[in-house]
C-alpha cells in the first residue's frame, strides 16, 4: 500500500501582517510630508547640483547667416557666424565663454553693419537647440529668418549649454576663490577650539561646582541665540573698530577680518555648545566618583578618566556644530570680515554682485561638502554612544569648594560681562546721534522708513515669517515625527522619511536659498507663483531648521510608552482620537518648544532667505544687511536690536502660554 506524503506548509515563508485602515492613513500623511521635504530640499538641491556641472559657450559654428545687397532681394552666400569670427577675429577665445543669461550681439560679426541700411540679413540655427533672441523674443530652429537693419540690430545669439567640471576647475584656478576654502576652514577650526573651550569650562562649573547664581548665568549665556548673526559684528565694529573705544587693545591689528570672525564666531556659536556640553555633563553618575576618591585619584586625574570621556561625545557633538555653524555662517563675516574671502561671503558675491549663477553654484557645492562630512562624522559618534546612566546610578551632586567656586563663579561672569557688553553696544548704537563724537540720546536710529533696508514693513514681515513658521512648522514637524515613530510596518518608507529629515541639518542655509532661486525661479515649474511670496519664505525656513524639530518631536514621542496604540486599537478607537486626546497633550511642552524654536531662528536667520525676499516680503534680518551695506550702522543696530526684543518678548509668552496649557495638560506628571 502506497501512503501519500501530508501537505506540509511551506517552511521559511514570512507571513506578513495586514495593515489597518489607520496604517494606511498613517502611510498617506508620511508620503505627503515626506513629498513636501522631497520638493522643498532634494529637487532644489538636485537641481542646484546640475547647476553647478552647467557650462555655456557660444558655439558659433551652430548660426548661419546670409546678406542681401542693397535691394534686399539678391542674397550673398551662406556663411557660419564661425567663418566670420574666423576672419574678423571680432569676438576673443575669453569671450565665448558665458553664463547662462549671456548674450552676443549678432551685429559684433558685422563691422559695416548699419541699422538704417536698406541691406536685409537672415539667421538660421544649424540645429535645433541654436537658439538666438530677437529683443525679448526667442527663437529657435534650422530655418531662416529674415529681418531688416533695423530689426537685426536686436538680435542677440545665446550660448550652447553642455555639462562637465569646467567650472570647478575655473574656481580652483582662480587663486583668491580657493583661498576662501582654507580661509572658512581655518576660522572654522579656531572658532570652534575657542568655543568648546569655553562652553565646557562654563557647563562644568554649572554642573561641577556649588558657585552662585546658577539659573542668571544659564539665561544669560543662550542670549545670542536671540540676535541674528550679524549683530556681533556690528557691535565689534563699535567696540574695536577704526573709531571703536577699545582699538588700541588689539595692538595695531584690525577688527575687520580674522580677529573680528572668530570674536564674533565665539559669541553667537557658544550657547549651542555650551547647552549639548551641558546636557552631556548633566548626566553623571556619582558612584564613579566615589570609586575614583576610594582609589585615591587626583582630581586631575579623575578629570581625564571620569568626566572628560562621560562627556566625549556631547564635546565632539558640540564641536561639529560649531564647526558647522562658523563655515556655513553668512552674517557676520559679511559686516565684519573685511576683504577676507569666506566661502558663504563668496556665494552672495558671485550672486547678487556678479549674477554668476553658475559660480554661485560651484562654491555651494563646495560649501556643502564640510558641512555634510561633519554632519555624517557626528552622527556616526552618536550610533557608537552607549547609556552611561542606569537605572542604580545615584545623581552627583558637587560638594562646596570656595577655590573652585570663586574660580567658576569669576569665569562665569567674565564670559557673562562679555555677552552683555556685546548686546550692550549694540543697545547703545542704536539710541545715540553720532558715534562716538555725539553720544547724545535719539530715537532717530529707529525710523527705519527713511532709510534703505524696507522700513518698518520689513519688521512687520519677519514677525508674519516667524508666526506662520511657528504655525505650520510645528504642525508639519511633529505630525512627520509621530507618523515616523507610531506607524506599524513600512520600515523602509520610515528609514527614508527620516534620512529626509535628518538632511537640513546638514545644508547651509546659503546653499539651500540659491537651490532655491535654481528650482523654484524656473516658469516651467508648476511652483513659481510662490517664488517672491511670503509663502516660499516659510517654506524655506521651515526646511532649514527641520531636522532639531523633528528630533526634539522624536524625544518626546518616544517617552509615549506604544500601549497607548495598542490599547486604543482594542478599543476600536481611530488614531486620530489617541493623537488628539492623548498625544497632543502628553507631548504638548516639546510642540512648544519647537514652536519658540522656530519663531527665533525665523526672526534671526539671513542666510536662507537673503536671495528669496522681493519687495514686498523684504525681512528685519536683510534689512540689517542692507542698512550696513549703505553704509547705516547705527539704524542696522537698531533693527536688529527690535529683533532681540522680539524674541525675548517671544520667550516670555511662550514662558506664559506653556505654565497655563501645561497646568491643565501635565497634571498627570
Amino acid at each position: 500500500m502506497v501512503l501519500e506524503a501530508p501537505h506540509l506548509p511551506l517552511i521559511g515563508k514570512r507571513l506578513r501582517q495586514e495593515s489597518s485602515k489607520d496604517d494606511r492613513i498613517k502611510l498617506g500623511f508620511m508620503a505627503v510630508i515626506g513629498l513636501y521635504l522631497v520638493v522643498a530640499l532634494g529637487a532644489p538641491l538636485f537641481v542646484m547640483l546640475s547647476k553647478s556641472l552647467s557650462t555655456y559657450r557660444f558655439e558659433l559654428s551652430a548660426f548661419e547667416f546670409q546678406v542681401s545687397d542693397e535691394t534686399g532681394a539678391n542674397w550673398g552666400p551662406v556663411v557660419t557666424a564661425e567663418d566670420l569670427n574666423r576672419e574678423l577675429g571680432a569676438v576673443t577665445e575669453a569671450e565665448l565663454s558665458s553664463s547662462s543669461d549671456g548674450r552676443l550681439a549678432a551685429t559684433k560679426l558685422f563691422p559695416d553693419f548699419k541699422f538704417r541700411s536698406p541691406v536685409h540679413y537672415r539667421i538660421r540655427g544649424t540645429n535645433d537647440d541654436a537658439a538666438f533672441l530677437v529683443g525679448s523674443t526667442l527663437e529657435k530652429g534650422t530655418e531662416w529668418r529674415d529681418y531688416d537693419s533695423g530689426t537685426f540690430r536686436r538680435v542677440v545669439l545665446r550660448p550652447a549649454r553642455a555639462l562637465g567640471f569646467t567650472n570647478f576647475t575655473t574656481y580652483f584656478s582662480t587663486p583668491a576663490l580657493a583661498q576662501s576654502i582654507y580661509n572658512s576652514v581655518l576660522m572654522a577650526v579656531i572658532s570652534t577650539v575657542f568655543t568648546i573651550s569655553v562652553a565646557f569650562a562654563l557647563a562644568y562649573g554649572l554642573t561641577r561646582s556649588c558657585m552662585p547664581l546658577k539659573g542668571l548665568f544659564r539665561g544669560i549665556l543662550t542670549i545670542p541665540i536671540l540676535v541674528p548673526s550679524l549683530l556681533p559684528g556690528i557691535a565689534l565694529v563699535y567696540l574695536f573698530g577704526n573709531q571703536g573705544i577699545f582699538r588700541d587693545w588689539l595692538f595695531g591689528y584690525s577688527i575687520y577680518g580674522p580677529i573680528g570672525i572668530v570674536i564674533g564666531s565665539v559669541f553667537f556659536t557658544l550657547p549651542h555648545a555650551f547647552l549639548i556640553i551641558l546636557t552631556a555633563l548633566s548626566i553623571a553618575d556619582a558612584r564613579h566618583y566615589e570609586a575614583a576618591a576610594s582609589l585615591k585619584a587626583s582630581k586631575w586625574r579623575t578629570f581625564t578618566t571620569v568626566t572628560v570621556p562621560g562627556a566625549r561625545f556631547g564635546i565632539v557633538s558640540a564641536a561639529f556644530v560649531v564647526f558647522t555653524l562658523v563655515i556655513t555662517d553668512f552674517g557676520l563675516p559679511k559686516v565684519i570680515g573685511g576683504q577676507y574671502g569666506m566661502l558663504a561671503v563668496d556665494i552672495y558675491k558671485q550672486v547678487i554682485g556678479q549674477q554668476n549663477f553658475e559660480m554661485g553654484a560651484v562654491v555651494s557645492v563646495i560649501l556643502l561638502v564640510p558641512a555634510v562630512l561633519a554632519f555624517y562624522v557626528d552622527r556616526h559618534m552618536q550610533k557608537r554612544q552607549v547609556a552611561l546612566l542606569s537605572a542604580r546610578a545615584v545623581p552627583y551632586q558637587p560638594k562646596p569648594n570656595a577655590r573652585m567656586d570663586g574660580l567658576c563663579f569669576t569665569f562665569a561672569c567674565f564670559v557673562s560681562l562679555f555677552i552683555l557688553g556685546m548686546i550692550a553696544m549694540c543697545q547703545i548704537a542704536a539710541v545715540v546721534k553720532f558715534w562716538p563724537y555725539d553720544l547724545t540720546l535719539t530715537a532717530k536710529n529707529f525710523a527705519f522708513d527713511l532709510m534703505d533696508g524696507g522700513g518698518w514693513a520689513a519688521y512687520g514681515n519677519s514677525i508674519r515669517l516667524a508666526l506662520l513658521t511657528a504655525l505650520f512648522g510645528s504642525i508639519v514637524v511633529f505630525a512627520g515625527a509621530y507618523m515616523v515613530e507610531k506607524a506599524d510596518g513600512f520600515r523602509f518608507g520610515r528609514g527614508l522619511f527620516h534620512f529626509l529629515a535628518m538632511m537640513p541639518m546638514a545644508v547651509p542655509g546659503m546653499v539651500l536659498g540659491l537651490a532655491y532661486i535654481f528650482f523654484f525661479n524656473n516658469p516651467a515649474n508648476p511652483l513659481h507663483p510662490i517664488y517672491g511670496t511670503m509663502t516660499i519664505l516659510v517654506v524655506s525656513t521651515v526646511t532649514h531648521f527641520y531636522t532639531v524639530a523633528h528630533l526634539t518631536a522624536l524625544t518626546a514621542l518616544k517617552q509615549m510608552d506604544p500601549e497607548f496604540e495598542s490599547v486604543a486599537a482594542s478599543l476600536k478607537q481611530p488614531f486620530h482620537r489617541l493623537f488628539f486626546r492623548v498625544t497632543v497633550p502628553v507631548c504638548l511642552p516639546a510642540i512648544l518648544n519647537i514652536a519658540i524654536y522656530l519663531f527665533v531662528n525665523a526672526m534671526t536667520t539671513v542666510s536662507a532667505v537673503v536671495f528669496l525676499y522681493s519687495t514686498d516680503t523684504k525681512l528685519a534680518s536683510v534689512a540689517v544687511l542692507n542698512m550696513d551695506d549703505a553704509g547705516d550702522i547705527a539704524p542696522a543696530a537698531a533693527m536688529g536690536m527690535m529683533i532681540f526684543y522680539t524674541n525675548v518678548a517671544a520667550k516670555l509668552v511662550h514662558a506664559l502660554i506653556a505654565r497655563g496649557l501645561l497646568a491643565r495638560t501635565q497634571a498627570w506628571r
